[in-house]
């Protein structure tokens, strides 16, 4: 399994608007700039991400975003399931009814080992939120370059 790049670029577009203050917004273009992200597919992602409600999204020339509720309440696995989708990443093809003449789900095999696998590291991306991971920042980050980054973000803020 390999997780495509949009949701790493999601949940980092999130970790730098918790250093906004209350009601600033960030431009898309700046935070897509930020990640080095192609500004047409940033877009699309930021849609996904405001219509699962993460994110709060304000049209127009002084327009932005921002997170849509408290950091410490978006889990990572949230983060996952707006890029990526609902879906299981394993889905039985038949082989093993082909090759035994029986269903799987009667001996226990390969599809229950794949959904305990997708429970545990679901289970670990519902543990962790935005907030967590801003912590890990405040904490293991340079202050230097902490300090740099707020006062890049304020250059950029669009106060609303």
């Amino acid at each position: 399994m390999q997780m495509k790049t949009g949701v790493e670029q999601s949940v980092y577009a999130m970790l730098l608007l918790t250093f906004l203050p209350e009601k600033g917004l960030l431009p898309g273009e700046f935070i897509s700039q930020q990640l080095g992200a192609s500004p047409t597919y940033f877009q699309k992602l930021l849609r996904k991400l405001v219509s699962s409600d993460l994110l709060l999204s304000v049209p127009g020339v002084k327009g932005g975003f921002r997170l849509n509720q408290p950091s410490d309440r978006i889990r990572i696995f949230d983060v996952y399931e707006a890029i990526e989708g609902k879906q299981s990443l394993y889905a039985s093809s038949g082989v093993f009814e082909d090759l035994m003449g029986i269903k799987e789900q009667n001996v226990r095999l390969l599809s229950n080992l794949m959904t305990e696998a997708e429970d545990a590291w679901q289970s670990t991306l519902k543990r962790e939120t935005i907030g967590s991971l801003r912590q890990e920042i405040d904490r293991n980050c340079p202050p230097d370059h902490l300090t740099t980054l707020k006062t890049l973000i304020e250059q950029q803020m669009i106060r609303n």
